[in-house]
């Protein structure tokens, strides 16, 4: 089997971060998005992984080759940002005939046994229930799991049960020849390629969709979320904070805190991922990430996504106040 991740968006939703870098190279819990998904891949004994890179595609493939020799990494180029369908489109010359693939997006993270969803036969798509679907694809189901439908971003959703961006696909030819043919009909959904349009159609043709469910599912394209994906994951991955000693700080689990990191008169945590030779001087950080080679002084930050190489310095005070006195600095 073969995985195809696009990663090829430019992630406005999180700017001003991927001005700089690419969505999936943005730390949580002390690894990249990409690094989550290529690692879960990797567990799954998958180890053939395409990648459709766009903007600021040069930093994901030297990440890729430099991090993780052991697979056989492709790279694809998506030059315009068309949706998810053309991607998978372009990765055509990398499929084989009749060759099974696993389509994971690359700003998702889900928790499902992904070694197992690929043992299954057939087609299958992960699915969660969600809030609002309109806001993304949609599935409506049968009462035996099997997918009847799939629209992506419904005005008006007949469920809300969202796809959660994991396609495994057996029928692989069929499914690059409904995408070559909406391609060349320019049929698009609110302006994209997409890939649930070339599914209902296969679903239009006789072909069975099945569905999975995952119990945890982020969509890390929103600050909030990347957050709380952050606090989840240093749970689960329970780094050991003995480790940590620097002067005069407190560290407080789960914490994750990156190799020649400089911190001094500091409270750290909980809910903290901080990337390496960060420097922090008296800097009370809690539910936060903070990015490689950042500089924080005489701060208190809480929910806070700071970048690499940010510089942020707070205000450092010698007061000497008399009775009824009042200072507001805001």
């Amino acid at each position: 089997m073969k995985a195809i991740i696009p990663v090829a968006g430019i992630g406005t939703r999180l700017r001003p971060h991927t001005h700089t870098q690419p969505k999936a190279l943005i730390p949580i819990a002390g690894k990249p998005i990409l690094a989550h998904i290529t690692e879960n891949l990797i567990a799954a004994g998958i180890k053939d992984i395409v990648f459709v890179i766009g903007y600021l595609g040069d930093k994901i493939e030297q990440y890729i080759l430099q991090n993780y020799p052991q697979i056989n990494a492709q790279f694809v180029i998506q030059t315009t940002g068309k949706g998810v369908g053309h991607a998978i489109w372009l990765a055509k010359d990398c499929i084989n005939t009749d060759e099974e693939i696993l389509i994971v997006f690359g700003d998702t993270i889900i928790d499902a046994d992904l070694k197992t969803i690929c043992a299954y036969k057939g087609n299958y798509l992960g699915i969660k229930k969600v809030d609002d679907p309109r806001l993304f694809g949609v599935a409506e189901i049968d009462k035996d799991g099997n997918i009847i439908r799939v629209v992506e971003k419904p005005d008006i959703p007949k469920s809300n049960l969202a796809l959660v961006g994991v396609y495994k696909i057996e029928n692989s030819q069929m499914l690059l020849a409904f995408l070559d043919n909406n391609l060349a009909q320019k049929l698009t959904t609110h302006g994209e390629y997409t890939l649930t349009d070339a599914i209902m159609q296969m679903i239009n043709k006789g072909v069975a969709f099945h569905s999975f469910n995952v119990s945890n599912w982020f969509d890390c394209g929103k600050k909030e979320i990347l957050l709380e994906t952050n606090s989840l994951l240093l749970k689960r991955l329970n780094y050991d904070t003995t480790q940590y000693v620097f002067e005069n700080t407190i560290v407080i689990p789960p914490v994750f805190i990156g190799a020649g990191c400089k911190i001094t008169n500091s409270i750290i945590g909980p809910n903290v991922s901080i990337g390496e030779n960060a420097i922090l001087n008296y800097a009370t950080i809690k539910e936060s990430i903070i990015g490689p080679y950042a500089q924080i002084e005489f701060a208190i930050l809480h929910r806070s996504l700071i970048g690499n190489d940010a510089l942020l310095k707070g205000m450092s005070q010698s007061l000497n106040i008399g009775d009824s006195t009042e200072i507001n600095f805001g």
